[in-house]
């Protein structure tokens, strides 16, 4: 894995240092499709993070990579984002390390091999 992939419904600006570099969708331009984003991704080693399901459901019938962090919990103010991911952001990337998708609720972690 080189790093992250964050999507364009997740925030530019990341106020926490993930261990791996950290990517907007953004430098693949103005509203990359999806299929766009996936072939970025897997030429480049990187983890999609979103809160698309689009991904979600791409990751269940394909082999990695790229694999996946899906974000499943609604819109909350940026700071409280912020401080959610700088929170749980060390378990999540253990878990990736291990598994082709890692769903993050509020309450708890789902993982899929």
């Amino acid at each position: 894995m080189n790093g992250f992939l964050f999507d364009e419904n997740l925030p530019f600006n990341i106020q926490f240092t993930p261990s791996f570099p950290l990517n907007h969708v953004s430098i693949l331009g103005e509203s990359p499709s999806d299929t766009q984003i996936w072939n970025y991704a897997q030429e480049n080693d990187l983890v999609i993070v979103t809160k698309d399901v689009d991904f979600s459901d791409r990751i269940i019938i394909s082999s990695p990579p790229p694999r996946v962090i899906h974000l499943r919990f609604g819109n909350m103010r940026k700071r409280d984002f912020h401080t959610f991911l700088t929170g749980i952001w060390p378990q999540v990337e253990e878990l990736i390390a291990g598994h082709r998708l890692v769903n993050v609720y509020l309450d708890r972690f789902e993982t899929v091999e």
